[in-house]
């Protein structure tokens, strides 16, 4: 655990935005604490509880569409939706900092925020459909463009150096206890976690689930301490077998 906290703490150092990324806790602590006028209080709902922008990117959905959402959810807790917004603010201001943009970009990104959660939800409380192409910005349909033509093996090759079925262990990477390892095999030997494995490489869902390799991953800021694995899985066999890449986190 010191080498760990020692490795976020330089981490954090690195830049404003690393350091927003992994201080959570105590940016609720400087929250409450804060001489602030009182936050809206918004409806007891799921958030993210971790919302920056390194936590948003393309996500896919059962149907192969792609949205730009939040993809980040191992803080999420029930709690006011403020919360979010003032923190995902703060990470796009500290941005816009650390490149040196004025004062006046900064303001407009953070109008934009606004007006864009205000006007995201609103028409579909009233069970309209909203085409959100129509005004995408470049940037945004680039991103989804490129997130359509990935597979699991460029996934692979940019988490774990290689699309082999295998994961190097060293720097990013350490060994499982057999007790770990056990309880991995265990876990994916469950009927629901077997079949979101088929799920995700489209196979039959008897299909055979195997744990091809498992380690310890050594990742991020605000996670690092907790038991965060890396799992690589074959769902089927022969022509038929593909492979996944699975991250979990356990507390």
């Amino acid at each position: 655990m010191p080498l760990l906290t020692a490795h976020r703490y330089r981490k954090m150092a690195a830049s404003v935005p690393a350091y927003v990324r992994g201080s959570t806790t105590r940016f609720y602590e400087w929250l409450e604490a804060s001489d602030r006028a009182a936050l809206p209080e918004g409806p007891p709902v799921w958030i993210c509880g971790d919302c920056h922008v390194g936590n948003l990117g393309p996500v896919g959905s059962v149907d192969g569409s792609i949205a730009i959402e939040v993809r980040d959810f191992d803080q999420t807790v029930i709690g006011n939706p403020a919360h979010d917004l003032i923190r995902i603010g703060l990470s796009l201001a500290m941005a816009a900092r650390g490149s040196a943009l004025p004062g006046i970009v900064t303001a407009r990104m953070l109008e934009c925020m606004v007006n864009g959660y205000e006007s995201a939800f609103a028409p579909e409380a009233r069970g309209e459909t909203v085409d959100r192409g129509s005004d995408m910005p470049e940037t945004v349909r680039l991103a989804m463009r490129r997130a359509a033509g990935r597979s699991w093996k460029h996934l692979a090759d940019e988490r774990i150096e290689g699309s082999e079925p295998l994961i190097p262990l060293g720097k990013r990477f350490w060994p499982l206890t057999s007790e770990e390892r056990a309880a991995v095999e265990g876990l994916f030997a469950e009927e629901a976690m077997r079949k979101l494995a088929t799920s995700l490489r489209s196979r039959a869902d008897d299909a055979e689930v195997r744990v091809l390799d498992a380690a310890y991953w050594r990742k991020g800021c605000s996670s690092l301490g907790r038991l965060r694995l890396a799992v690589l899985l074959a769902a089927g066999r022969g022509k038929e077998e593909r492979h996944c890449l699975m991250d979990g986190l356990w507390f």
